[in-house]
């Protein structure tokens, strides 16, 4: 008898854990049930904007300089007057004061953002680097909250971008 039960509840505990496996996988990547009912990371709601799962976003937001460009988080995305042509000029030192925004993951457009201008280039180390319009895109260290603004215009190189992929050349 007792092997009849072990078996039993081998085989219910067996099936328990297949059909939590199969709940697990039909979750999103944090184990919470996907909110598009499992149609796919396409399948968004009705004015949804389109958000592809994992992607890091650059969006437009309002700031004291008008309709800047930011990440998913808020922060302000900078462009360097000596790059070119959508090419980083931006040396070893500078990407220490200037991180550039790259990512693992896609970069796709936001709220605001001209889907035709945002692109990725490639860096020496083999990252990639977002690039808006003509500009490849930068972080400053001295800005420490969503919203902060401190590197514009900083040495007359560095300036927030607008929606446009125009430099936002005023002061704060």
């Amino acid at each position: 008898m007792r092997s009849t039960r072990s078996a039993t509840f081998a085989t219910a505990a067996g099936a328990a854990a297949l059909a939590l496996l199969t709940l697990t996988a039909c979750g999103g990547s944090d184990g919470a049930p996907s909110s598009d009912g499992g149609k796919g990371a396409g399948a968004m709601g009705v004015g949804a904007p389109a958000k592809p799962a994992g992607a890091s976003i650059v969006q437009v937001a309002d700031s004291s300089l008008g309709r800047i460009l930011v990440d998913e988080k808020g922060r302000t995305l900078y462009g360097f007057t000596k790059d070119k042509s959508g090419a980083s000029s931006c040396d070893a030192d500078c990407v220490a004061v200037w991180p550039a925004l790259t990512s693992a993951r896609d970069i796709a457009a936001g709220p605001g953002v001209q889907a035709a201008l945002l692109t990725e280039a490639k860096l020496e180390e083999g990252a990639e680097q977002a690039v808006y319009g003509d500009w490849p895109l930068y972080y400053y260290v001295g800005d420490t909250a969503a919203g902060d603004v401190n590197g514009q215009g900083l040495d007359g190189e560095w300036f927030a971008i607008a929606a446009d992929g125009k430099l936002v050349k005023k002061a704060e």
